[in-house]
């Protein structure tokens, strides 16, 4: 694999994990503030995108190796 191949992963995963905390943070505070909908929509859109960094990592750490 490329050094480059990888450098894009990592960088990917930066910035997937700076969204996926930005929604969450978004859910949390819609849940502050009563909306629920919005929040329960901010939350699913969360935990898919945190899937996704789970997925990353695994192949970021098997390239490694």
């Amino acid at each position: 694999m490329k050094l480059e191949t990888y450098n894009i992963l990592l960088n990917a995963y930066t910035q997937l994990e700076q969204i996926t905390s930005q929604l969450y943070n978004a859910a949390d505070n819609a849940v502050q503030s009563g909306d629920f909908d919005d929040a329960s929509l901010l939350q699913t859109r969360a935990d898919i995108l945190y899937e996704q960094l789970e997925n990353l990592d695994i192949v970021i750490s098997e390239l490694e190796e």
